[in-house]
This record gives structure tokens, C-alpha cells and sequence, in this order.
């Protein structure tokens, strides 16, 4: 696990039934997608981080950092019953525009590809596809970027969008059968 993942994870009890699930046999994968040396493009793993600063999530949910890692998440995919991805999704809506995109509604190109050789997500569910290994349903919650700028930190109109994506986020998980709590 990568020090930014395990940053986001954070320490899981025994007998804890809302701590974020840290196994791979989890059902349900919520996958942060993004480059946060690129502002608005890093706005998956910064909802990562707002998400799990808030909520407490029953086991059967994991929460990862996937990064920029392309095709070295099939193994983490692969077999999931619900993924769930948090990503800038560039459809020509104004910038800070909500986008979600569910099963056939994700299209082969949905994010923002940083450089020519990177794989994106549709690559890997292409794969898993073929495999016969991808989730069962999966769903894209993001947000028209508006800036691209080399910044650790989010455009001030994404950031304050942040809240409206981690309540979508939370309303997703419910109506798919997986309530969060909010941590006191």
C-alpha cells in the first residue's frame, strides 16, 4: 500500500462494522481516480480524503487512492459486485458541473488522460470485460474540472463544489443498499 493510500485508509479495528474495509473481498470498491499535482485533475483523491474524514463506512466498502495507476488496478477491480469511481470528468458542461454516469451511460472516455501512454479507466474495464472479472455495476461521480494548472491544491470554484460530491457520493452508497454514518 502506498503511503498516500494508507494515508487515506487509516487504522481499521477488530470489531469495528464502520471502519473503511481494507480487503479486497470487500463488494463494494469506492476508487478515487486523479493527479493531485494537477488542481482540478486530483479532485477524486481529494474526495477520498473528504469522505473518509467525515463518514464512517460499514466493512463491506473499501476506499482507494487509485491514482494515476491504470492498468495496475485490475487486480483491485476485478470481481467487485458495485465500483464506484471519483473522478474530473470532462463532458462540455460549465466547470463545477455534477456529472454522474451509470453502467451503459459510462462512456470509453470519461476522464482526463494526462499524458498519451496512460491507461485509462475504460482500459481496464475493457479487460476485465474480456476476463469475464468486471464489477458488476459501475458508477462515476465527478466533476467538470476547471483548471488544469500545476497546483497541490484544488480551483477555488472545484473546492467549493467538494460537499455537493461527497453527498452524492453518500446518497450512491444508500441507494445501493450501504448506508454510511456521519463520525462524531
Amino acid at each position: 500500500m502506498t503511503p498516500a493510500a494508507a494515508d487515506l485508509l487509516g487504522p481499521v479495528g477488530p470489531g469495528d462494522d464502520y471502519a473503511v474495509g481494507t480487503t479486497a473481498q470487500s463488494p463494494v470498491l469506492v476508487l478515487g481516480l486523479g493527479n493531485i499535482l494537477l488542481e482540478d485533475e486530483g479532485l477524486g483523491i481529494h474526495a477520498l480524503k473528504l469522505l473518509r474524514q467525515r463518514y464512517a463506512f460499514p466493512t463491506e466498502i473499501e476506499l482507494l487512492d487509485g491514482g494515476t495507476s491504470g492498468m495496475a488496478l485490475i487486480d483491485k477491480i476485478s470481481g467487485r459486485e458495485q465500483l464506484l469511481v471519483l473522478d474530473a470528468v470532462q463532458t462540455g458542461d460549465p466547470p463545477g458541473t455534477l456529472v454522474k454516469l451509470s453502467d451503459q451511460d459510462v462512456p470509453v472516455y470519461f476522464g482526463l488522460k494526462v499524458t498519451f501512454h496512460q491507461l485509462g479507466l475504460a482500459d481496464v474495464l475493457a479487460s476485465l470485460e474480456l476476463s469475464g472479472e468486471r464489477p458488476g455495476r459501475v458508477t462515476v461521480i465527478g466533476l467538470v474540472p476547471q483548471s488544469l494548472e500545476l497546483s497541490l491544491d484544488l480551483s477555488d470554484r472545484i473546492g467549493s463544489k467538494m460537499d455537493e460530491l461527497a453527498e452524492a457520493v453518500v446518497r450512491e452508497l444508500a441507494e445501493l443498499g450501504y448506508p454510511v454514518k456521519v463520525k462524531v
